[in-house]
């Protein structure tokens, strides 16, 4: 039996349609709804895991899935950004955006890096118990672009032109001694679920 990894993004925050850089905060209630839809959807699920945050925790609930939290699926540390909304970063430190915006290795905000990120989610990718069947992990955009960039082999520098939307999913199988990318991007909803089920 093959393993499949399916990685879901947290379901919308406040944070996620305003444009900030989320603290640790509780879904909207319309993206509590949004999970609780889609709740029964990822069916034979074997193991469940999730970021140590209110917002991953909220979305396993919602989705009926008991998951145990692991600090390698935390969101990217901001640092002072945290809470600020993207335009006010703009305005108090363009310079610093824009170097966090194209250099991985740049933190003008005194959290992570993008380097720093894209090390960390290798080595949880890397230290991988492979075992058939599937597993799920909710987590944050920044670290599915992350595991996304290290299964391709893409440099530090593509990790802005991934786009992941509140509650997608994406799909990745370990067949052959090493991962491949079935699918990314789509929302989970109530009728979409692991591709090799349709």
């Amino acid at each position: 039996m093959t393993e499949r990894l399916v990685l879901i993004a947290h379901a919308p925050t406040s944070a996620t349609g305003e444009a900030s850089f989320a603290a640790d905060e509780s879904l909207t209630p319309s993206g509590r709804s949004s999970a609780q839809a889609a709740r029964g959807v990822l069916r034979r699920i074997r193991q469940a895991w999730r970021g140590p945050e209110v917002r991953c925790a909220q979305t396993c609930a919602a989705l009926g899935l008991t998951a145990r939290a692991d600090p390698r699926l935390a969101d990217l540390d901001v640092g002072n950004w945290r809470g600020r909304s993207l335009e006010r970063v703009q305005a108090e430190d363009p310079a610093g955006l824009l170097a966090w915006l194209t250099d991985p290795g740049a933190a003008p905000h005194g959290g992570e890096t993008i380097d720093g990120l894209l090390e960390r989610v290798a080595g949880w990718m890397d230290a991988w118990p492979h075992e058939p069947g599937r597993v799920a992990a909710i987590t944050h955009p920044s670290v599915i672009r992350a595991v996304v960039l290290h299964l391709l082999g893409a440099p530090a520098t593509a990790f802005w032109n991934l786009d992941v939307p509140p509650l997608s999913q994406t799909w990745l199988s370990w067949n052959g001694g090493k991962w491949r990318l079935r699918e990314t991007g789509h929302r989970l909803t109530g009728e979409r679920a692991d591709p090799a089920d349709q």
